[in-house]
């Protein structure tokens, strides 16, 4: 769990968790103000602490690093604010368990969720607009691109190398470019998302940013097969 002021939401989140399936649960804070190490602490979870604030994509990568010390494992990321249901933990978890796919995509927008959780307007819109743009680019047919509830093989992450990618919210969108660019399989399943007043949310100049960020990625990923390799498709 990558976490930055989770404090009004770790709880449920942690509740909701099947521990009886669920080995180990990590949380990596990104040097919260907020009281997040405390909850995590006193719930007796395994917390690690970012002295000062790095990004979201440097958070992932201490999660992945610590995670990866567990060998031949299925990794799940989620996060502790609430906005995607942790129940559905476990059935991410049996995509990639099974061997049928590598990573697996909790989606929002798959058999229409998006409208049934209310998802805002205009992020609906720059959703499809960002994921049509990279399933034409990428050749692929993923519902979206933009969700941060995935379950990866050890196997995977072991191989790509993530560490290199960069530490802010583009992070997750080049992880999952790159999981397509290695050929690797990836499942999807429905997901219900919850939008309120605690969830963590980018600013709308974090937005465009991403969204750029997104196009470059893409127009990347496209030359790359081309043959003009570069920094994230070596």
């Amino acid at each position: 769990m990558p976490a930055y002021n989770a404090q009004s939401t770790l709880y449920d989140v942690y509740q909701g968790i099947d521990k009886t399936i669920v080995d180990r649960i990590i949380l990596v804070d990104d040097c919260s103000i907020d009281k997040t190490v405390e909850i995590a602490k006193e719930l007796g979870i395994e917390t690690i602490v970012h002295n000062k604030n790095l990004g979201y994509g440097a958070n992932q990568k201490t999660c992945y690093k610590e995670a990866l010390k567990d060998k031949d494992s299925v990794i799940v990321m989620l996060h502790p604010d609430n906005q995607y249901d942790p129940k559905l933990a476990v059935s991410l978890a049996s995509m990639v368990a099974s061997g049928v796919y590598d990573c697996a995509i909790a989606s929002r927008v798959l058999l229409n969720s998006a409208w049934r959780s209310k998802m805002p307007r205009y992020k609906y819109f720059f959703n499809r607009l960002l994921t049509n743009f990279q399933n034409l680019l990428l050749k692929k047919k993923l519902s979206e691109y933009h969700s941060g509830y995935r379950a990866y093989s050890s196997h995977v992450l072991e191989k790509i190398d993530f560490e290199s990618l960069d530490n802010d919210f583009i992070f997750d969108n080049q992880l999952l470019s790159l999981i397509c660019y290695n050929n690797y399989s990836i499942g999807e399943i429905s997901c219900p998302c919850k939008y309120f007043k605690d969830m963590s949310s980018i600013s709308f100049a974090a937005s465009i940013k991403y969204g750029l960020g997104v196009i470059g990625v893409s127009i990347g990923y496209f030359l790359a097969k081309l043959g003009f390799k570069n920094s994230i498709y070596k």
